[in-house]
C-alpha cells in the first residue's frame, strides 16, 4: 500500500494517496478520481452523521411560538414572555404539541419584545406578559388574530398580521441575516437541517484551495468591515506568504456607537460565521501548512460570546471543527479572545498586539498583516459579516452573488438602522440601494412632526450626509465621493430638532478618548479639534476657529499613524461641507437653531400660556421654577441648567425656548 503523506494534516498532498510512480497516465487519472471519489463520500457521509435527526428542528410549516431572544428583545421583556408562554401552554395541555423557540434577533429592534406565531407567520410586537393568554387562546387554540396587537403601519395605520407583508422585511434581501429570526442559536442541528455545513463539505470534497479563493475574489466580495478590500485578494495574499503557522481571525470587536450587526449575526447564527471561517482556513491553509482561528469579540457582548462559544463546542463535538475535520484529514480549530473594549482595537494590527497580550496600538501599515500578523507569521482578518457570506457564495455561486449589487460594490450590505427614526433596527440590503430606500422605504421615515436633517454612515468615522444626497446609492465609491464610509455598517439618522455642531462634537469626543494615544496628530489634533467645537457651541468660536478646524482636520487625517486617527475629522469636515451655514451661524450670531447648546439658549414661561399647575416646578432638577398655583411661574436665569425637563413636562407650551445674542447677553450677566 502507497503511505499518505502528511505534514501536520494541512500540508501538500494531506490525505492524498497518489498512484505509483511511473504508472500509465490513464492509470493515475483513475486513481485520483477514485481518491476523489472515496475523500466525497467519506465527507458526506461524516456530514451526515453529524445530524441528530431526533433534535426538534424549527421549521415554517410547524406549530411553533418563536420569540425574539437578541439583546435588545431581551432588554425589553423577552425572560418575562417566555415564562409567561410556558405557563400558558403547560396549563392547556399544549407543552408537548406547540414548540417554542428563541431565536436570535429578528431584526426590528423597535418593536421588541417580538412573537411571531407559525406555521400562519402572525407578527407580535411590543407584548407585554400580560398579553400572552389571548394570543394562546387566539392564534394557537383558534386560529384567529389578536387585532389590538398587530403592527400598524407608521404612514397609513393599516395593521398588518403577517410577517412577510411587514414593509421592514419585505423590502429587505437577506444572505447574511436569512436566518436570523428561524432557527435556534444554541442548536446545531437547526443550522444542518436549513443547509448549514453544506458549503463546507463542498469545498473539502473538492481539496481545490486555490479554486475557492477564485471564486470569492470572482464573486466580488469586499471586506465588510469599513475598509472594503476584496476578500479573495487578501486571502490569496494569506496563502502566499510563508510561515510556521497561518492565522484566520474573525474581527468582531464592533465598538461604533449605533452599530450592532456583527452583534446580531453573532447572537442569531454563529455557525454561518464558523463555517465561513473554516472554508478561509482551508483556502489559505490547505497545503500550506498549520492554520489556527480566533474570534476577537468585546466582551460586552455576552449572548454573543456564550452563544458562539455554545457553538464552537457543539461543531468539535460532531466533528465539524478540531483535529480531521469531517474525515478530510484537514485540521483547524478556533479560539475565542474577549477584548476590553477598546475601540482602537478594532484596527487589524491593534487587535493581533491584543490577542499577543499587548497593550492593542497600532503600528505602521508598511508592513501588512497578510505578511506578519498574530506573532508574526501571516494572518487574515475579517469581519463577522465578511465570513457569513462565505457559505452563500460557495452554495450559490460566485455569479449570483455578483449578480447582487453595482459593478464594484457586489451583494448585500446589512446596516444597523438607528436614530430619530420610526423602524430602527438591522436592514439587509443589495449595494446600490439608495439612502431614501433604506430610511424611509424600510426604516419609516421620520417620526411624527420631525424633518429628516442628516444621517450618519460609517459610525465615529464616517460622515454626515444631508437631505440633498438621499438618493445616493449605498456602495463603497459613491459614499467615499460625497464624504461618509460604508464602514461597518452603522447608520444614524437625526432629525430637525439635532443640532449639527453638537452631532460632531459627540462622534468627535468619542474618537479623541477612545485614541490609543501613540500617534502626536491623532492624541493631539482631534483634542485641539474638540476644544474648538467647544467653544463655537458655547457661543464663544470666531470664524478663525472654522478655520484652524480645516487645517487641523488636514494635518490629523495627513500624520495619523492608522485609520481612527486618519478618519477621525470626517464628521467635522463633512459638517463644515453640508451644514456651514449652521456652524456660522454659532459663530456669527452666536445661535442655535436647533435649541441644544445649552450656552446659546435660555428657558422662560409664556405668562399667557401658563396656567400655574406646578408641573414643571416640581419636576426641575434644581428648584429654578417658583410661582403660586394657578399664576404664572418663573424660571430663575442664575439656577437654571436648561435640562430640558420643563418644557416636556408642560402639556400647554408655555415654556419657549430662546436663542440668540440676547439670550447669551444675559447669560453671561448672571
Amino acid at each position: 500500500m502507497t503511505p499518505r503523506v502528511s505534514t501536520g494534516g494541512n500540508g501538500k498532498g494531506a490525505g492524498r494517496a497518489p498512484a505509483a510512480k511511473g504508472a500509465p497516465k490513464g492509470a493515475r487519472e483513475a486513481s485520483a478520481a477514485s481518491a476523489a471519489d472515496k475523500r466525497a463520500r467519506r465527507i458526506d457521509a461524516a456530514l451526515k452523521k453529524a445530524f441528530d435527526k431526533t433534535a426538534y428542528l424549527a421549521g415554517d410549516d410547524k406549530a411553533e411560538v418563536r420569540i425574539c431572544a437578541g439583546t435588545a428583545c431581551h432588554a425589553s421583556g423577552r425572560v418575562a414572555l417566555r415564562v409567561a408562554l410556558d405557563k400558558e401552554l403547560a396549563a392547556r395541555g399544549l407543552g408537548d404539541k406547540v414548540a417554542v423557540v428563541e431565536t436570535g434577533c429578528h431584526g426590528f429592534c423597535e418593536e421588541g419584545p417580538i412573537v411571531v406565531v407559525r406555521p400562519e407567520g402572525l407578527f407580535y410586537p411590543r407584548l407585554k406578559a400580560k398579553d400572552i393568554a389571548e394570543i394562546v387562546e387566539t392564534s394557537i387554540v383558534g386560529d384567529g388574530i389578536v387585532d389590538r396587537l398587530l403592527y400598524k403601519h407608521p404612514q397609513t395605520g393599516e395593521a398588518l398580521a403577517h410577517e412577510r407583508d411587514i414593509p421592514f422585511y419585505s423590502l429587505q434581501e437577506r444572505i447574511v441575516l436569512s436566518l436570523n429570526g428561524k432557527i435556534d442559536p444554541y442548536s446545531i442541528d437547526d443550522y444542518l437541517a436549513h443547509g448549514g455545513y453544506g458549503a463546507l463539505a463542498t469545498v473539502l470534497a473538492a481539496d481545490a484551495p486555490e479554486a475557492v479563493i477564485d471564486e470569492v475574489e470572482r464573486s466580488g466580495l469586499r471586506g465588510r468591515g469599513g475598509a472594503g478590500f476584496p476578500t479573495g485578494t487578501k486571502w490569496k495574499y494569506c496563502r502566499a506568504n510563508p510561515g510556521d503557522v497561518h492565522y484566520v481571525i474573525c474581527n468582531a470587536d464592533e465598538g461604533d456607537p449605533g452599530a450592532f450587526m456583527d452583534r446580531s449575526v453573532l447572537e442569531g447564527d454563529p455557525h454561518a460565521v464558523i463555517e465561513g471561517m473554516l472554508i478561509a482556513a482551508f483556502a489559505i491553509g490547505r497545503g500550506v501548512g498549520p492554520v489556527q482561528g480566533y474570534v476577537y469579540v468585546r466582551h460586552e457582548y455576552p449572548f454573543a460570546v456564550e452563544r458562539l462559544r455554545n457553538a464552537l463546542a457543539q461543531a468539535r463535538e460532531r466533528g465539524l471543527l478540531g483535529d480531521d475535520v469531517l474525515g478530510s484529514r484537514f485540521d483547524f480549530d478556533i479560539r475565542i479572545n474577549q477584548g476590553a473594549g477598546a475601540f482602537v482595537c478594532g484596527e487589524s494590527t491593534a487587535l493581533t498586539l491584543s490577542i499577543e497580550g499587548h497593550r492593542g496600538m497600532p503600528r505602521g501599515k508598511h508592513i501588512r498583516t497578510v505578511a506578519h500578523g498574530l506573532w508574526g507569521q501571516p494572518t487574515n482578518l475579517n469581519n463577522v459579516e465578511s465570513y457569513a457570506n462565505v457559505p452563500w457564495i460557495v452554495l450559490n455561486g460566485a455569479d449570483a452573488f455578483s449578480a447582487k449589487g453595482t459593478a464594484t460594490s457586489k451583494g448585500t450590505k446589512i446596516f444597523s438602522l438607528t436614530g430619530k427614526i420610526v423602524n430602527g433596527g438591522l436592514v439587509e440590503v443589495p449595494m446600490g440601494a439608495t439612502l431614501r430606500h433604506v430610511i424611509f422605504d424600510i426604516g419609516g421615515g421620520m417620526l411624527p412632526g420631525r424633518e429628516f436633517k442628516a444621517v450618519q454612515l460609517g459610525g465615529p468615522s464616517g460622515g454626515c450626509l444631508p437631505a440633498d444626497l438621499l438618493d445616493t446609492e449605498i456602495d463603497f465609491e459613491s459614499l467615499t465621493a460625497a464624504g461618509a464610509m460604508m464602514g461597518s455598517g452603522g447608520m444614524v439618522v437625526v432629525d430637525d430638532s439635532t443640532c449639527m455642531v453638537d452631532f460632531a462634537k459627540f462622534f468627535l469626543k468619542f474618537t479623541a478618548e477612545e485614541s490609543c494615544g501613540k500617534c502626536v496628530p491623532c492624541r493631539v489634533g482631534t483634542t485641539r479639534m474638540l476644544e474648538i467645537l467647544e467653544r463655537i457651541s458655547a457661543g464663544e468660536g470666531t470664524v478663525k476657529d472654522v478655520e484652524r478646524l480645516e487645517r487641523l482636520a488636514d494635518d490629523v487625517i495627513e500624520g495619523s499613524l492608522c485609520q481612527l486617527g486618519g478618519s477621525a475629522p470626517n464628521p467635522v469636515l463633512t459638517t463644515l461641507r453640508y451644514f456651514r451655514d449652521e456652524v456660522m451661524e454659532h459663530v456669527v450670531n452666536r445661535r442655535c437653531a436647533a435649541r441644544v447648546c445649552r450656552p446659546l439658549i435660555r428657558y422662560t414661561i409664556d405668562k399667557d400660556a401658563c396656567t400655574g399647575c406646578h408641573v414643571c416646578l416640581g419636576a426641575c432638577p434644581v428648584q429654578a421654577i417658583s410661582g403660586e398655583r394657578k399664576q404664572a411661574h418663573v424660571i430663575d436665569q442664575k439656577l437654571c441648567i436648561q435640562c430640558d425637563t420643563c418644557r416636556q413636562v408642560c402639556k400647554f407650551d408655555a415654556i419657549p425656548v430662546e436663542t440668540g445674542v440676547l439670550a447669551v447677553a444675559e447669560g453671561r450677566q448672571q
